[in-house]
């Protein structure tokens, strides 16, 4: 993996040691649509000009399965399963 997209903490200047403070966007929810638009935007591109496949279990993530081309709902959870099988998306369980 090359990349990777997640929460990125803040550290103290003087101990290294992290503060449990979130700095920038927090991956979650919104925020993940908000940090993979950023991603793009870095790249000259938008989600309209590639195709992406996101795998979630939770409805958490809705906002950024909504906005990708093949969103998978894995080992969902009731509500994720119900909008899934309402929107005909794929449902990989695996376990």
């Amino acid at each position: 993996m090359s990349e990777l997209i997640a929460i990125n903490l803040v550290r103290d200047p003087v101990t290294g040691w992290f503060t449990g403070e979130i700095d920038g966007t927090p991956s979650f929810r919104e925020g993940k649509v908000t940090r993979v638009e950023q991603w793009l935007a870095a790249r000259s591109l938008d989600f309209s000009q590639v195709e992406s496949t996101f795998y979630s279990d939770s409805i958490n993530d809705l906002p950024l399965l909504e906005k990708t081309t093949h969103p998978i709902a894995t080992n969902p959870d009731e509500r994720l399963r119900k909008i899934a099988t309402e929107r005909g998306w794929r449902i990989l369980d695996l376990f």
